[in-house]
């Protein structure tokens, strides 16, 4: 009997696109003999929508290849079920009139940043009774939040850079304040983040003054809480971790840019297709420097209680040949363009293989989740 997986994809979040390409890459990779794929999309707006209309949301290769599974299905809306549900969410009409339940073994929140990857979505999970894929809402909350983040990296004894942050709120009220503080802490270049977001979706280098309230200004559209990092002379890389309470590193990968008036991997670099770059696996450091990244990634994805799937990026000193923790990604992109999937190729597990593995994982965690007692009995 096969599996029934429902993917959800889309989502409220600045990385709304790439979820869109990620779910592709998952679905057309999924071994159909083992599941049966259910897409559940999230609008923009956070509008879940049923099977069929999510497929419409998807390329036209995809839905056509689902467009026959869906049939039997209802179009219906969707709507979050409680724990009273146990076994999926529930579907109304337009008139809001509940119609039934759409069933699911396990889901596949291939969701991106916020709203999907900051454990919100891992808590609709975790009350409704459904084993998914991927961090719990712990662990996905803190792998979102780059401060926390990097605070619990420096609580395990691991490497990170100089940094300093700040709320929206303190950039509008005192700008002044803040550019002295970043001055002072960090000087010129730097890197400002949005701290609750990625794929490199408002991030931008700040070289002087006017560049540097530039970027504040854009990481501000993005999230009420801002991270401002050292720029480093430095090589970026990346490493795929897979497992729950005895997580395996992957072979580490690098992009190599190859125009190096190009300072920083940007979101078009990433996922336009531009041929600027190239992800190679694994990266061509040594076979000491390989394993060292390795056993540090695997203590990063420990440092935060990760489980499933994480990817954990590191920047490599070109001065003095440091390795430094830069964060960790609880569901890093799964397109077609993302390392991710091809640094797990690299280590001999093709991506259907990796779906597989993270079904599994999901099961186990829910499994162990459920020997947690609820109740307290005196006497």
């Amino acid at each position: 009997m096969k599996t029934r997986l429902g993917i959800l994809f889309g989502g409220r979040s600045g990385e709304h696109e790439i979820s869109i390409r990620s779910a592709k890459t998952v679905i057309e990779q999924v071994d159909k003999g083992k599941y049966d794929v259910v897409p559940l999309f999230i609008t923009p707006d956070g509008y879940w929508l049923g099977p069929r209309a999510s497929s419409k949301r998807l390329p036209e290769s995809v839905a056509s290849e689902l467009a026959s599974s869906l049939e039997h299905f209802e179009d219906y809306g969707i709507v979050v079920a409680n724990q009273a549900t146990r076994s999926g969410f529930l579907t109304v009409d337009t008139g809001g009139v509940i119609r039934g339940v759409l069933e699911l073994d396990v889901v596949f929140p291939v969701l991106h940043g916020t709203f999907g990857e900051d454990g919100t979505v891992q808590g609709l999970l975790e009350m409704a009774g459904l084993p998914y894929v991927g961090c719990g809402v712990l662990a996905s909350s803190c792998g979102m939040d780059k401060v926390v983040m990097k605070t619990l990296f420096r609580e395990a004894g691991l490497p990170i850079c100089n940094y300093t942050w700040f709320l929206r709120s303190d950039w509008e009220n005192d700008p002044a304040a803040v550019l002295e503080k970043v001055e002072k802490t960090l000087g010129f270049p730097c890197f400002v983040k949005p701290a609750n977001l990625g794929s490199s979706v408002g991030v931008s280098r700040a070289d002087d003054d006017e560049s540097l309230r530039n970027a504040i200004n854009l990481a501000s559209d993005y999230d009420r809480k801002i991270i401002v990092e050292e720029c480093l002379d430095m090589r970026e890389i990346e490493c795929a971790v897979l497992g729950n309470d005895v997580p395996k590193a992957s072979q580490p990968g690098e992009y190599i840019i190859r125009n190096d008036s190009k300072r920083f991997l940007d979101y078009t670099e990433k996922y336009a297709g531009t041929g600027n770059n190239e992800f190679v696996v694994p990266a061509p450091i040594s076979d000491e420097l390989i394993r060292k990244v390795r056993k540090m990634a695997t203590r990063a994805f420990k440092a935060i209680d990760g489980s499933g799937l994480a990817r954990v990026d590191f920047f490599l000193r070109n001065d003095t040949g440091a390795l430094i923790l830069n964060e960790i990604n609880t569901l890093p992109g799964l397109t077609d363009a993302s390392g991710f999937p091809k640094m797990w190729e690299g280590s001999g597990l093709e991506f259907s293989k990796v779906v597989d593995e993270l079904v599994e994982l999901a099961i186990e965690r829910h499994a162990d989740r459920a020997r947690n007692q609820t109740r307290f009995h005196i006497g």
